[in-house]
């Protein structure tokens, strides 16, 4: 399995960002005729992640969605950092191709290295 970081240009300061979770979602319940005590934790996966970054970088996160997911797809790691999965160093490069035609400068994928 071959891993990349996703980045983006930040729609305020132009520089390259990438999401992180800091903290898992959570969600509550509203009842009407009962107070409801429950809470659930979730975290988002690698399409939510992206999908939530509208108006906050300059690409389309579903437009970017959609050209990961040919290739390969977007993963959340450890519950904190967004990843790209790919099954050969080939589809990498053609996803680093595809991301370059589609958006320019405004998003890149980088290989990460195994430690």
């Amino acid at each position: 399995m071959i891993r990349g970081k996703l980045w983006f240009r930040c729609a305020a300061m132009h520089d390259h960002v990438t999401p992180t979770i800091v903290q898992p979602a959570l969600i509550g319940w509203e009842a009407k005729q009962r107070k409801v005590e429950l809470l659930i934790e979730r975290a988002f996966n690698g399409d939510e992640l992206v999908g939530r970054m509208k108006g906050w970088i300059t690409a389309d996160p579903a437009k970017v969605i959609e050209t990961v997911n040919r290739f390969g797809r977007l993963k959340v790691l450890d519950d904190k950092e967004l990843v790209i999965e790919v099954e050969k160093m080939e589809d990498f490069q053609n996803l680093q191709k595809a991301l370059g035609e589609a958006f320019g400068k405004e998003v890149d994928a980088e290989l990460i290295s195994k430690k």
